[in-house]
């Protein structure tokens, strides 16, 4: 045995499709759904979204839980950007994404993998797609962030000796 847990493929008959799924398969094409294409790349900010939006939802969600998805729909949602999408265009989405996957990496530690596999619009594993998001998500934010920090603190310790009026600056 290879250790793999076999897969169970479920069809859903069309008219039984949401709407974002319909609109999904249209753009990214019948294909086979374990297989990651450019179109799911370009998808990938919506597919978190539209997950955090279905959890919202779900009755086997914590309420804790239920306010980290909705601060992260409502992050995206909201015109209020620390990158504006409209100066900086489709950099003015990576913000959007680094909350929607923090917001989905404080859930996974509170709602069982079930529950978020049930939801996810986008193909594959949806735990995979998250993980592989939060860790580029954390490695950006966490180079930025120490980085920033790190020259800050240096400035603070440069301005802050005292200067000798006998020798100049």
């Amino acid at each position: 045995m290879s250790g793999e847990t076999p897969r169970v493929t479920i069809e859903v008959n069309p008219s039984e499709l949401e709407l974002y799924e319909r609109l999904r398969r249209r753009l990214t094409g019948a294909r086979n759904q374990d297989v990651t294409g450019p179109g799911d790349i370009l998808l990938l900010l919506p597919d978190l979204t539209v997950l955090l939006s279905r959890l919202l939802r779900d009755d086997r969600v914590p309420r804790g839980s239920k306010l980290i998805a909705l601060i992260g729909v409502g992050y995206v949602f909201s015109p209020i950007d620390l990158v504006p999408a409209v100066i900086f265009g489709p950099l003015g989405l990576v913000d959007d994404l680094l909350v929607v996957t923090a917001a989905l990496s404080g859930l996974l530690n509170r709602v069982h993998p079930d529950v978020v596999r049930s939801h996810w619009p986008g193909s594959g594993d949806a735990l995979v797609a998250i993980q592989r998001a939060s860790a580029w998500s954390e490695s950006v934010f966490r180079d930025q962030i120490t980085g920033r920090l790190t020259a800050w603190l240096r400035g603070r310790r440069g301005g802050s000796r005292r200067r000798d009026p006998a020798t100049g600056p």
